[in-house]
């Protein structure tokens, strides 16, 4: 399984990206904008989270440019009837923080404005993803700057994303570093859903 890839962009075509990985190169299948919002290094080269996602008759990649856009991607296909292409058709309309503003707000009318995404799927995802907030809103927003260029922070440490999920879990930040320190060098290394899930095994206590 690919985790993840560090290449030179050769193509990028609606929706597809063509990442040359010494020599090799990898289709991807990326949100609109990830090319953008991706961590680009002293020379030139990307780095994209890859989830790798295998049927009976194809296997097919689909890359991200953090940890948290990846980990908002499991989790609508973890939705009923949401599949892979559906997942990236929302990502590419609403990043996932902005898709876990809309679904804390209820917003109907914005999810049924994406390609492909009717009434009964968009209530299907205001439901199932009402008690996953914390892992949408992880992912880093984008910001604006002068032109209105959307661009990205500089993408987040496993760390930081854990505290920002657990402070918007309803813990103070006090509390959430307290959790992140205690995990020690797990937090560099685990996943996400899991760090969480100790985290909160900690501040139990």
């Amino acid at each position: 399984m690919i985790g993840r890839l560090t290449g030179r962009v050769m193509e990028e075509d609606d929706g597809t990206t063509v990442l040359d990985v010494n020599g090799v190169g990898y289709e991807l299948v990326t949100p609109l904008g990830t090319v953008g919002r991706s961590k680009v290094d002293v020379e030139g080269r990307v780095t994209f989270f890859v989830h790798t996602h295998v049927r009976e008759d194809q296997l097919s990649l689909f890359g991200f440019a953090s940890e948290g856009d990846r980990l908002a991607f499991r989790t609508l296909i973890g939705v009923s009837s949401v599949g892979p292409k559906t997942a990236i058709a929302v990502l590419s309309a609403l990043p996932a923080h902005e898709l876990g503003q809309a679904i804390a707000r209820k917003e109907l009318g914005k999810l049924t404005s994406i390609s492909g995404i009717g009434k009964k799927t968009a209530e299907r995802l205001l439901l199932e993803l009402k008690d996953k907030l914390s892992i949408l809103q992880a992912a880093p927003p984008r910001v604006e700057v002068d032109g209105g260029a959307a661009v990205a922070p500089p993408p987040s440490t496993n760390a930081e994303l854990l505290a920002r999920a657990l402070v918007n879990m309803g813990y103070k930040s006090g509390e959430a570093d307290r959790a992140v320190e205690q995990l020690g060098d797990k937090v560099a290394e685990a996943p996400l859903p899991e760090l969480i899930r100790e985290a909160l095994a900690v501040l139990s206590k």
